[in-house]
């Protein structure tokens, strides 16, 4: 019967309201929530239930390949620098101190602006976050391209951190808001994938662009040369991520949460319009999940989801405020509290554990390679080399030659297989097994790279380690989008970005400060945390097949 009198129902909103100061979607919103009070339990849908019905098809793949570039645009962002460090060391003036810093840098950014974007992402909308964080990640990355002087290129690759490290948790939870639970696992880890996407493509551009030292433009006082024009091509993926973000539909979960049902109905009706589902979409009056369709009876349907309607047509600009202050303060109280302050305490641990080791070592593969090559020896035991002018002058000039660059790539390439077998057994073996076992197996990788005798079984202890670590990336990412509710889910993964960048900052620096004093004592500390931060994960829920909320 309600179907039958929208226009009566429009009708009656003129005239309450007067035509000239009503707004059509405000007038949809009012006649639906009319409608929807009319509604019993059972024609009320969860969130799962009408993300089932949507389908499977086009529009995912069109999601995954979009939200797939900006992970590699990420990736790209922050391993860049690792292989532009040999043959940036005269033109910046760089000491193995100032590479530790030029590493670490961009995590201090990704620190910083994980947590602001984090919650900006839980009030404002993952999409228009995403789009300005890729911004952000792009036009630092390439202004700093043009810098001359190591502080200068220091402060934008700052700025390019701050982009990163929103982009990459409001990614994951975008994207698995838009996934049914028995497809869940499987596609985070095919989204994860995308970021050995990104460290093939910038270990095949610095491959390809940087050894060509007479490319670019040289004067007296300003040189553009290939590894300047290498941090320019690099920030392409984010930039155009961005522009096609804006194509995209806001995440329906996050609209259902800030009380915007109808809008969350009609872009569930639009993803299900464009997969073409041969079932027609059902769905007239939606709820998060089973216990709030449960009291749907009891409580009444137009009672629900009405928090927020007042910031409907709230610009992002009028969002960043002391609310938006305040959301991040209460978020964040929510999570060191109740139920989830224990998968918080751990994932925090496993986040600082992983990152220090992984990145403490992986962003400094392309220098070891590098001194290697020009002075024999071992990662921990290089030929003869004076230390002192390494540390502390820019003796150790001049471009790699292309062993460098093949070594960088193949250990790039060897994430490959890892995150096939990530995908195939992700919702097979469970994520917190394969998050144990590949950081205690890391561990172990790390610490046999310190007896390798030769290039070649030290490229192959780095392929190992570099594919291992991939597992035990992939399984934490999907964990840490499933284990915390919608309205702190982006809050919660910046959090968890922060401190992991955290642990990649201090793995940097100290691995910078004694490379040349002793790279032992810094691998062993990295296999240490490893082990450590795996045995720790077991203590964390399970979330294979489970609903989330």
């Amino acid at each position: 019967m309600a179907d039958n009198n929208l226009e009566t129902e429009t009708k009656w909103l003129l005239e309450e309201n007067g035509s000239d100061g009503l707004h059509e979607d405000g007038d949809q919103q009012l006649i639906h929530e009319r409608k929807r009070s009319e509604s019993h339990a059972g024609d009320i849908y969860t969130y799962e239930e009408a993300i089932v019905q949507t389908g499977y098809g086009k529009f995912h793949v069109l999601l995954v390949l979009l939200c797939g570039w900006a992970v590699s645009s990420d990736a790209v962002e922050v391993l860049s620098v690792s292989f532009l460090l040999p043959s940036a060391t005269c033109d910046l003036n760089l000491t193995s101190s100032d590479k530790g810093w030029l590493n670490a840098i961009v995590f201090v950014g990704m620190m910083v602006g994980g947590y602001f974007w984090g919650s900006l992402a839980d009030s404002l909308g993952r999409r228009s976050v995403l789009m300005w964080s890729l911004t952000v990640n792009g036009l630092g990355g390439l202004l700093s391209s043009t810098s001359q002087v190591f502080w200068l290129f220091l402060i934008l690759r700052f700025i390019s951190g701050i982009g990163v490290g929103g982009s990459i948790p409001v990614i994951f939870t975008y994207f698995v808001e838009f996934q049914p639970k028995n497809k869940r696992g499987s596609m985070i880890s095919l989204l994860a994938t995308f970021w050995m996407g990104g460290n093939i493509l910038a270990a095949g551009l610095a491959w390809l662009v940087i050894p060509h030292e007479g490319l670019g433009y040289f004067s007296p006082t300003f040189r553009y040369n290939s590894w300047r024009i290498f941090i320019a091509l690099c920030t392409i993926p984010s930039l155009s991520s961005a522009a096609m973000f804006v194509l995209m539909p806001e995440s329906p979960k996050f609209l259902l949460r800030k009380g915007k049902e109808l809008e969350a109905i009609r872009t569930l009706q639009k993803v299900h319009h464009t997969n073409k589902h041969k079932e027609s979409f059902k769905v007239q009056a939606l709820v998060l999940s089973d216990k709030e369709k449960d009291n749907v009876d009891s409580m009444g349907m137009s009672d629900r989801h009405v928090e927020n309607k007042q910031t409907n047509n709230s610009k992002w600009y009028q969002c960043i405020n002391i609310k938006s202050i305040k959301q991040l303060l209460v978020s964040t109280k929510t999570l060191f509290s109740g139920s989830l302050v224990k998968p918080t305490i751990i994932l925090l641990i496993i986040n600082f554990t992983l990152s220090f080791g992984y990145y403490g070592l992986f962003m400094w593969f392309p220098e070891l390679f590098n001194r290697i090559d020009k002075y024999g020896g071992t990662p921990c035991n290089p030929g003869i080399i004076n230390t002192t002018a390494t540390n502390n002058s820019t003796s150790d000039c001049g471009t790699p030659n292309d062993w460098v660059f093949f070594e960088g790539f193949m250990t790039a390439l060897s994430n490959l297989p890892a995150n096939i077998f990530t995908i195939i057994m992700m919702d097979r073996l469970g994520r917190k097994t394969l998050l144990a076992s590949s950081m205690v197996i890391s561990g172990i990788c790390v610490f046999f790279i310190w007896f390798v005798q030769t290039k070649v079984e030290n490229l192959v202890m780095s392929c190992l380690f570099g594919m291992v670590s991939t597992v035990g990336w992939n399984a934490l990412d999907v964990l840490s989008a499933e284990v915390f509710p919608t309205e702190v889910r982006s809050t919660a993964m910046g959090i968890q970005q922060a401190l992991a960048r955290v642990g990649a900052i201090l793995g940097n620096i100290i691995f910078g400060e004694l490379v040349d004093v002793h790279c032992a004592i810094p691998m062993l500390l990295v296999a240490a945390l490893l082990a450590f931060g795996g045995l720790v994960s077991i203590r964390l829920p399970n979330t294979t097949n489970k609903d989330i909320h």
